[in-house]
Formats: structure tokens, C-alpha cells, sequence
């Protein structure tokens, strides 16, 4: 069982950056690869960014590439999405998830655990 608390979200103008940090309770956190996505209302939750438990490799959705930025720290179990250039378009619940999965996940289903959530708003 892996718990995932977010934080770090807010409400910024557009152009601005945004950092958010998931920390997990456990000691394996280390064994899971941990993905960020988002859900705006009225929209399905969309995948954001991945970074794999083995060699640390990362993966981003096309809207946000060159922006922003998924790293991990593993001593402190937490992952980060640094968020540069933000965009009213950003806005949105955005979670962190993990999963013990192997190959690159992408998809809301393969993730086993997840958090509640931290709310982005950009302002235009």
C-alpha cells in the first residue's frame, strides 16, 4: 500500500511557475515509477508526466514538453513537476500516481495508487 499526499498548487498568471511535490508513506518508493495527471471539469483525467523507478527515464504529454519538468528524490520519497510558462489551459486538479509497472505508463489503469489532488489555476 502506497499513500500519495500533493501539495504546492495555487492560483498564478499566465507565464508564471508553479511547483508541485508528492510525498509518499512507505519504503519502496524507490520500486515505483510515478506519473502526474490532470483533470479540468468537464474533461477526463490526462496524462502529464512519468518518471520511471529504474534509471529515472521521463516521458511528457506533447502540451506540455519543454515546459515542464517530473524529477524525483528518492531519500525523501517525493516526486516534483516543476510547471514554467504556464498557460490558462493548465488549469486543473492535478494528481500524482504510482505504479510498479515495467513499461512506460501512460494510462489512468495502470496506476494502483493515487493521491487527491491539488488544484491549478492560471489566470490569463
Amino acid at each position: 500500500q502506497v499513500q500519495l499526499v500533493e501539495s504546492g498548487g495555487g492560483l498564478v498568471q499566465a507565464g508564471g511557475s508553479l511547483r508541485l511535490s508528492c510525498v509518499a508513506a512507505g519504503r519502496t518508493f524507490s520500486t515505483y515509477s510515478m506519473g502526474w495527471f490532470r483533470q479540468a471539469p468537464g474533461k477526463e483525467r490526462e496524462f502529464v508526466a512519468v518518471i520511471m523507478r529504474s534509471g529515472g527515464a521521463t516521458s511528457y504529454a506533447d502540451s506540455v514538453k519543454c515546459r515542464f519538468t517530473v524529477y524525483r528524490d528518492n531519500a525523501k520519497n517525493t516526486v516534483y513537476l516543476q510547471m514554467n510558462s504556464l498557460k490558462p489551459e493548465d488549469t486543473a486538479v492535478y494528481y500524482c500516481a504510482a505504479t510498479s509497472r515495467s513499461l512506460v505508463p501512460r494510462n489512468t489503469y495502470e496506476y494502483d495508487y493515487w493521491g487527491q489532488g491539488t488544484q491549478v489555476t492560471v489566470s490569463s
